[in-house]
Protein backbone atom coordinates (compact mmCIF):
# COMPACT_ATOMS: atom_id res chain seq x y z
CA UNK A 1 0.00 0.00 0.00
CA UNK A 2 1.65 3.20 -1.23
CA UNK A 3 -0.12 5.63 1.07
CA UNK A 4 -0.95 5.06 4.71
CA UNK A 5 -4.65 5.85 4.77
CA UNK A 6 -7.46 4.22 2.83
CA UNK A 7 -10.58 5.65 4.45
CA UNK A 8 -11.56 9.30 4.18
CA UNK A 9 -14.45 9.91 6.59
CA UNK A 10 -15.76 13.44 6.99
CA UNK A 11 -13.33 14.77 4.38
CA UNK A 12 -15.52 17.68 3.37
CA UNK A 13 -16.00 18.70 6.98
CA UNK A 14 -12.25 18.58 7.58
CA UNK A 15 -11.61 20.54 4.39
CA UNK A 16 -14.06 23.25 5.40
CA UNK A 17 -12.65 23.43 8.92
CA UNK A 18 -9.07 23.78 7.69
CA UNK A 19 -9.94 26.65 5.36
CA UNK A 20 -12.05 28.35 8.02
CA UNK A 21 -9.31 28.13 10.67
CA UNK A 22 -6.65 29.31 8.22
CA UNK A 23 -8.81 32.28 7.25
CA UNK A 24 -9.47 33.14 10.88
CA UNK A 25 -6.10 32.53 12.54
CA UNK A 26 -3.34 32.70 9.89
CA UNK A 27 -2.02 35.93 8.37
CA UNK A 28 -3.21 35.82 4.78
CA UNK A 29 0.14 36.18 3.00
CA UNK A 30 -0.14 33.23 0.61
CA UNK A 31 -2.07 32.72 -2.61
CA UNK A 32 -2.97 29.15 -1.67
CA UNK A 33 -4.45 26.57 -3.99
CA UNK A 34 -7.83 25.16 -2.81
CA UNK A 35 -6.17 21.94 -1.74
CA UNK A 36 -5.57 20.29 1.63
CA UNK A 37 -2.73 17.80 1.28
CA UNK A 38 -2.36 14.99 3.78
CA UNK A 39 0.26 12.50 2.54
CA UNK A 40 3.19 12.21 0.17
CA UNK A 41 5.41 9.43 -1.16
CA UNK A 42 8.05 9.84 -3.84
CA UNK A 43 6.74 12.17 -6.53
CA UNK A 44 3.10 11.72 -5.48
CA UNK A 45 0.94 13.50 -2.93
CA UNK A 46 -2.62 12.87 -1.84
CA UNK A 47 -5.30 15.21 -0.53
CA UNK A 48 -7.76 14.55 2.28
CA UNK A 49 -10.35 13.32 -0.23
CA UNK A 50 -7.96 10.58 -1.42
CA UNK A 51 -7.15 12.16 -4.79
CA UNK A 52 -3.55 11.65 -5.94
CA UNK A 53 -1.39 14.22 -7.71
CA UNK A 54 1.97 14.12 -9.47
CA UNK A 55 3.90 16.82 -7.64
CA UNK A 56 5.97 19.01 -9.96
CA UNK A 57 6.36 21.69 -7.28
CA UNK A 58 8.09 19.52 -4.66
CA UNK A 59 7.68 22.11 -1.92
CA UNK A 60 9.31 24.60 -4.35
CA UNK A 61 12.38 22.46 -5.12
CA UNK A 62 12.66 21.13 -1.56
CA UNK A 63 11.65 17.47 -1.79
CA UNK A 64 14.47 16.44 -4.15
CA UNK A 65 14.65 12.90 -2.77
CA UNK A 66 10.87 12.64 -2.81
CA UNK A 67 8.22 12.94 -0.13
CA UNK A 68 8.88 10.93 3.03
CA UNK A 69 11.98 9.21 1.72
CA UNK A 70 12.54 6.09 3.87
CA UNK A 71 16.14 7.04 4.68
CA UNK A 72 15.17 10.55 5.79
CA UNK A 73 12.18 9.30 7.78
CA UNK A 74 14.25 6.65 9.54
CA UNK A 75 17.02 9.15 10.35
CA UNK A 76 14.50 11.58 11.85
CA UNK A 77 12.90 8.86 13.96
CA UNK A 78 16.25 7.59 15.23
CA UNK A 79 17.58 11.07 16.03
CA UNK A 80 14.32 12.16 17.70
CA UNK A 81 14.71 9.31 20.16
CA UNK A 82 18.16 10.56 21.17
CA UNK A 83 18.17 14.36 20.96
CA UNK A 84 15.98 16.83 19.10
CA UNK A 85 17.69 20.10 19.96
CA UNK A 86 20.89 21.30 21.53
CA UNK A 87 22.27 24.81 21.23
CA UNK A 88 25.48 25.64 19.44
CA UNK A 89 27.13 26.19 22.80
CA UNK A 90 27.94 22.48 22.55
CA UNK A 91 29.19 20.06 19.90
CA UNK A 92 27.19 17.24 18.33
CA UNK A 93 28.56 14.37 16.28
CA UNK A 94 25.83 14.60 13.66
CA UNK A 95 26.54 18.28 12.91
CA UNK A 96 30.27 17.62 12.58
CA UNK A 97 29.57 14.77 10.13
CA UNK A 98 27.27 16.97 8.07
CA UNK A 99 29.84 19.78 7.92
CA UNK A 100 32.39 17.30 6.56
CA UNK A 101 29.88 16.00 4.00
CA UNK A 102 28.98 19.49 2.80
CA UNK A 103 32.61 20.50 2.41
CA UNK A 104 33.13 17.35 0.36
CA UNK A 105 30.28 17.94 -2.08
CA UNK A 106 30.60 21.73 -2.35
CA UNK A 107 34.36 21.85 -2.85
CA UNK A 108 34.52 24.76 -0.41
CA UNK A 109 36.23 24.76 2.99
CA UNK A 110 33.97 25.84 5.85
CA UNK A 111 30.25 26.01 6.52
CA UNK A 112 27.87 27.98 8.72
CA UNK A 113 24.46 26.49 9.54
CA UNK A 114 21.16 28.34 9.66
CA UNK A 115 17.51 27.57 8.96
CA UNK A 116 16.40 28.85 5.54
CA UNK A 117 17.50 30.30 2.23
CA UNK A 118 16.86 33.85 3.32
CA UNK A 119 18.94 33.30 6.47
CA UNK A 120 21.71 31.84 4.33
CA UNK A 121 21.73 34.93 2.15
CA UNK A 122 21.79 37.18 5.22
CA UNK A 123 24.82 35.23 6.46
CA UNK A 124 26.55 35.48 3.09
CA UNK A 125 26.00 39.24 2.95
CA UNK A 126 27.23 39.71 6.53
CA UNK A 127 30.35 37.64 5.83
CA UNK A 128 31.10 39.63 2.68
CA UNK A 129 30.80 42.92 4.53
CA UNK A 130 32.78 41.70 7.53
CA UNK A 131 35.75 40.46 5.53
CA UNK A 132 35.93 43.19 2.88
CA UNK A 133 35.03 46.23 4.97
CA UNK A 134 32.79 47.30 2.09
CA UNK A 135 29.00 47.66 2.04
CA UNK A 136 27.88 47.58 -1.60
CA UNK A 137 26.42 44.70 -3.63
CA UNK A 138 25.64 44.01 -7.26
CA UNK A 139 22.72 41.71 -8.05
CA UNK A 140 20.85 40.76 -11.19
CA UNK A 141 17.56 41.95 -12.54
CA UNK A 142 14.81 39.36 -11.91
CA UNK A 143 16.81 38.02 -8.95
CA UNK A 144 15.17 36.53 -5.87
CA UNK A 145 17.26 35.99 -2.74
CA UNK A 146 14.71 35.99 0.08
CA UNK A 147 12.15 38.06 1.97
CA UNK A 148 14.06 39.11 5.09
CA UNK A 149 15.15 42.74 5.21
CA UNK A 150 18.75 42.14 4.17
CA UNK A 151 17.95 39.61 1.45
CA UNK A 152 15.29 41.95 0.06
CA UNK A 153 18.05 44.48 -0.56
CA UNK A 154 19.39 42.26 -3.35
CA UNK A 155 16.01 40.94 -4.56
CA UNK A 156 14.97 42.72 -7.74
CA UNK A 157 11.21 42.96 -8.01
CA UNK A 158 9.63 46.01 -6.44
CA UNK A 159 6.56 44.00 -5.43
CA UNK A 160 8.76 42.31 -2.80
CA UNK A 161 10.89 45.31 -1.78
CA UNK A 162 8.76 48.43 -2.01
CA UNK A 163 6.58 48.03 1.12
CA UNK A 164 9.68 47.64 3.30
CA UNK A 165 12.03 50.31 2.04
CA UNK A 166 14.49 51.80 2.74
CA UNK A 167 16.58 48.65 2.26
CA UNK A 168 19.30 47.58 4.66
CA UNK A 169 21.79 47.68 1.81
CA UNK A 170 20.98 50.97 0.07
CA UNK A 171 24.14 50.59 -2.01
CA UNK A 172 22.85 47.81 -4.29
CA UNK A 173 23.03 47.99 -8.07
CA UNK A 174 20.87 45.76 -10.28
CA UNK A 175 22.19 44.79 -13.69
CA UNK A 176 20.78 42.68 -16.55
CA UNK A 177 21.21 38.95 -15.98
CA UNK A 178 23.77 37.22 -18.22
CA UNK A 179 25.54 40.51 -19.00
CA UNK A 180 29.05 40.41 -17.55
CA UNK A 181 30.06 43.81 -18.89
CA UNK A 182 27.19 45.44 -17.01
CA UNK A 183 28.76 44.10 -13.81
CA UNK A 184 32.18 45.45 -14.80
CA UNK A 185 30.66 48.90 -15.30
CA UNK A 186 28.93 48.91 -11.90
CA UNK A 187 31.73 47.60 -9.66
CA UNK A 188 33.37 50.33 -7.61
CA UNK A 189 35.64 50.72 -4.59
CA UNK A 190 32.73 50.05 -2.20
CA UNK A 191 31.45 46.83 -3.80
CA UNK A 192 31.73 43.95 -1.34
CA UNK A 193 30.28 41.22 -3.56
CA UNK A 194 28.43 40.24 -6.70
CA UNK A 195 25.45 38.01 -5.89
CA UNK A 196 24.03 35.69 -8.57
CA UNK A 197 21.81 32.66 -8.99
CA UNK A 198 23.55 30.27 -11.45
CA UNK A 199 20.04 29.74 -12.85
CA UNK A 200 17.35 32.17 -11.80
CA UNK A 201 14.38 30.35 -10.27
CA UNK A 202 11.70 32.78 -9.15
CA UNK A 203 12.71 35.09 -12.00
CA UNK A 204 11.53 32.57 -14.59
CA UNK A 205 14.04 29.67 -14.74
CA UNK A 206 16.50 31.87 -16.63
CA UNK A 207 19.66 30.08 -17.81
CA UNK A 208 22.70 32.31 -18.46
CA UNK A 209 25.00 32.23 -21.47
CA UNK A 210 27.64 29.46 -21.20
CA UNK A 211 30.57 31.79 -20.43
CA UNK A 212 28.73 34.32 -18.29
CA UNK A 213 29.68 33.05 -14.85
CA UNK A 214 33.32 32.54 -15.87
CA UNK A 215 33.47 36.13 -17.09
CA UNK A 216 31.95 37.36 -13.82
CA UNK A 217 34.50 35.31 -11.86
CA UNK A 218 37.32 36.96 -13.81
CA UNK A 219 35.89 40.43 -13.22
CA UNK A 220 35.60 39.77 -9.48
CA UNK A 221 39.19 38.50 -9.35
CA UNK A 222 40.46 41.56 -11.22
CA UNK A 223 38.65 43.97 -8.88
CA UNK A 224 39.14 42.08 -5.59
CA UNK A 225 35.39 41.62 -5.25
CA UNK A 226 33.75 38.56 -3.68
CA UNK A 227 31.45 36.35 -5.76
CA UNK A 228 28.41 34.86 -4.01
CA UNK A 229 26.31 32.14 -5.62
CA UNK A 230 22.76 31.60 -4.40
CA UNK A 231 22.27 27.84 -4.89
CA UNK A 232 19.23 27.64 -2.62
CA UNK A 233 17.00 26.38 -5.44
CA UNK A 234 19.60 24.88 -7.77
CA UNK A 235 21.44 22.74 -5.22
CA UNK A 236 21.45 19.10 -4.20
CA UNK A 237 20.99 17.54 -7.62
CA UNK A 238 18.23 19.76 -8.94
CA UNK A 239 20.09 20.49 -12.20
CA UNK A 240 21.82 17.10 -12.49
CA UNK A 241 24.92 18.14 -10.53
CA UNK A 242 25.37 18.51 -6.80
CA UNK A 243 25.38 22.26 -7.46
CA UNK A 244 24.67 24.22 -10.61
CA UNK A 245 28.08 25.92 -10.50
CA UNK A 246 29.57 22.63 -11.71
CA UNK A 247 27.87 23.02 -15.10
CA UNK A 248 29.83 26.23 -15.65
CA UNK A 249 33.15 25.28 -14.02
CA UNK A 250 33.12 28.30 -11.69
CA UNK A 251 33.84 28.43 -7.96
CA UNK A 252 32.30 31.22 -5.87
CA UNK A 253 33.83 32.67 -2.73
CA UNK A 254 30.60 32.07 -0.78
CA UNK A 255 27.64 29.87 -1.62
CA UNK A 256 24.21 29.76 0.01
CA UNK A 257 22.21 26.53 0.35
CA UNK A 258 18.79 25.58 1.71
CA UNK A 259 15.55 24.06 0.33
CA UNK A 260 16.61 20.46 -0.51
CA UNK A 261 19.47 20.35 1.99
CA UNK A 262 17.34 18.67 4.68
CA UNK A 263 15.24 16.28 2.63
CA UNK A 264 12.14 18.33 3.52
CA UNK A 265 13.22 19.48 6.98
CA UNK A 266 13.86 23.26 7.28
CA UNK A 267 17.57 24.01 7.10
CA UNK A 268 20.04 26.38 5.48
CA UNK A 269 23.78 26.90 5.27
CA UNK A 270 26.55 28.83 3.60
CA UNK A 271 29.89 27.45 2.50
CA UNK A 272 32.97 29.59 1.90
CA UNK A 273 36.45 29.21 0.43
CA UNK A 274 39.65 28.86 2.42
CA UNK A 275 40.42 31.91 4.53
CA UNK A 276 36.91 33.32 4.40
CA UNK A 277 35.10 32.78 7.69
CA UNK A 278 33.24 34.48 10.52
CA UNK A 279 35.20 35.36 13.61
CA UNK A 280 33.95 34.32 17.04
CA UNK A 281 30.60 35.93 17.93
CA UNK A 282 30.21 37.69 14.57
CA UNK A 283 27.21 35.53 13.67
CA UNK A 284 25.09 32.85 15.32
CA UNK A 285 21.91 30.77 15.03
CA UNK A 286 20.06 29.05 17.87
CA UNK A 287 18.66 26.27 15.72
CA UNK A 288 21.29 26.23 12.94
CA UNK A 289 22.65 22.75 12.29
CA UNK A 290 20.52 21.19 15.03
CA UNK A 291 20.62 17.42 15.49
CA UNK A 292 17.27 16.68 13.83
CA UNK A 293 17.91 18.73 10.68
CA UNK A 294 21.51 17.52 10.44
CA UNK A 295 20.41 13.89 10.61
CA UNK A 296 17.84 14.49 7.88
CA UNK A 297 20.40 16.24 5.69
CA UNK A 298 22.94 13.44 6.02
CA UNK A 299 20.25 10.91 5.10
CA UNK A 300 19.19 12.98 2.09
CA UNK A 301 22.78 13.26 0.85
CA UNK A 302 23.17 9.50 1.28
CA UNK A 303 19.99 8.86 -0.72
CA UNK A 304 21.16 11.11 -3.57
CA UNK A 305 24.44 9.20 -3.75
CA UNK A 306 23.15 5.65 -3.35
CA UNK A 307 20.19 6.06 -5.69
CA UNK A 308 22.16 7.87 -8.41
CA UNK A 309 19.76 10.79 -8.34
CA UNK A 310 22.22 13.14 -10.07
CA UNK A 311 22.26 10.84 -13.07
CA UNK A 312 18.48 10.38 -12.92
CA UNK A 313 17.93 14.13 -12.81
CA UNK A 314 20.10 14.53 -15.91
CA UNK A 315 18.45 11.67 -17.82
CA UNK A 316 14.85 12.36 -16.86
CA UNK A 317 15.37 16.11 -17.18
CA UNK A 318 16.50 15.68 -20.79
CA UNK A 319 13.52 13.38 -21.39
CA UNK A 320 11.13 15.91 -19.84
CA UNK A 321 12.66 18.77 -21.85
CA UNK A 322 12.31 16.88 -25.13
CA UNK A 323 8.68 16.00 -24.42
CA UNK A 324 7.85 19.61 -23.58
CA UNK A 325 9.58 20.97 -26.68
CA UNK A 326 7.77 18.44 -28.84
CA UNK A 327 4.43 19.96 -27.81
CA UNK A 328 4.98 22.62 -30.52
CA UNK A 329 2.33 25.05 -29.36
CA UNK A 330 2.20 28.56 -30.76
CA UNK A 331 1.62 29.99 -27.28
CA UNK A 332 4.92 28.58 -25.96
CA UNK A 333 7.78 31.06 -26.30
CA UNK A 334 10.54 28.85 -24.89
CA UNK A 335 11.27 25.71 -22.89
CA UNK A 336 14.46 26.07 -20.87
CA UNK A 337 16.36 24.80 -17.84
CA UNK A 338 18.80 22.14 -16.69
CA UNK A 339 18.14 18.74 -15.19
CA UNK A 340 14.79 18.74 -13.42
CA UNK A 341 14.59 22.53 -13.14
CA UNK A 342 12.46 23.43 -16.14
CA UNK A 343 10.56 26.49 -17.26
CA UNK A 344 7.93 26.78 -19.98
CA UNK A 345 7.43 30.42 -20.94
CA UNK A 346 3.99 31.20 -22.33
CA UNK A 347 2.81 34.18 -24.35
CA UNK A 348 0.31 35.09 -21.61
CA UNK A 349 -0.15 34.65 -17.84
CA UNK A 350 -0.15 30.96 -16.98
CA UNK A 351 -2.30 30.84 -13.85
CA UNK A 352 -5.12 29.03 -15.65
CA UNK A 353 -2.71 26.19 -16.52
CA UNK A 354 -2.00 25.71 -12.82
CA UNK A 355 -5.71 25.40 -12.07
CA UNK A 356 -6.42 23.06 -14.98
CA UNK A 357 -3.46 20.80 -14.17
CA UNK A 358 -4.50 20.56 -10.50
CA UNK A 359 -7.97 19.39 -11.52
CA UNK A 360 -6.33 16.74 -13.72
CA UNK A 361 -4.03 15.51 -10.93
CA UNK A 362 -0.81 17.43 -11.59
CA UNK A 363 0.67 20.15 -9.36
CA UNK A 364 2.67 22.84 -11.16
CA UNK A 365 3.69 26.38 -10.30
CA UNK A 366 3.54 29.65 -12.20
CA UNK A 367 6.38 32.09 -11.67
CA UNK A 368 7.19 35.48 -13.17
CA UNK A 369 3.54 35.58 -14.34
CA UNK A 370 3.99 33.66 -17.59
CA UNK A 371 6.45 30.85 -16.82
CA UNK A 372 5.36 27.37 -15.78
CA UNK A 373 8.02 26.15 -13.33
CA UNK A 374 8.48 22.38 -13.16
CA UNK A 375 10.70 21.19 -10.30
CA UNK A 376 9.52 17.67 -9.44
CA UNK A 377 11.27 15.32 -7.02
CA UNK A 378 14.35 13.76 -8.60
CA UNK A 379 12.71 10.36 -8.16
CA UNK A 380 9.98 11.14 -10.71
CA UNK A 381 9.60 8.40 -13.34
CA UNK A 382 9.29 8.66 -17.11
CA UNK A 383 5.72 7.37 -16.89
CA UNK A 384 4.88 10.17 -14.49
CA UNK A 385 6.58 12.69 -16.79
CA UNK A 386 4.46 11.38 -19.68
CA UNK A 387 1.33 11.94 -17.59
CA UNK A 388 2.37 15.52 -16.77
CA UNK A 389 3.02 16.37 -20.42
CA UNK A 390 -0.29 14.82 -21.43
CA UNK A 391 -2.10 17.08 -18.97
CA UNK A 392 -0.22 20.15 -20.22
CA UNK A 393 -1.16 19.27 -23.79
CA UNK A 394 -4.80 19.03 -22.72
CA UNK A 395 -4.52 22.45 -21.13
Amino acid sequence: MFFLKENFPDSQAIYNAVLEKDSKYVMQTYGRQPLVLSEGRGALVRDIFGKEYIDCVAGIAVNNVGHCHPKVTAALQAQAEKMIHVSNLYYTEVQAKLAEALVSITGLKRVFFCNSGAEAMEAAMKLARARTGKSGFIAAEQSFHGRTIGALSVTYKGIYRSPFEPPVSSDTSFVPYSDAEAIREKINENTAAVILEPIQGEGGVNVPAPDYLKEVREICDETDTLLIFDEVQTGFGRTGKWFCKEHFGVEPDIMSMAKAIGGGVPMGAIAAREGLTFKKSEHASTFGGGPLASAASLASIKAIKEENLLEKATENGAYFMKKLRNMQREDILEVRGKGLMLGVEMTYPCGKFVDFAREKGVLINCTSESVLRLVPPLVITKDQIDSVVEVLEQA
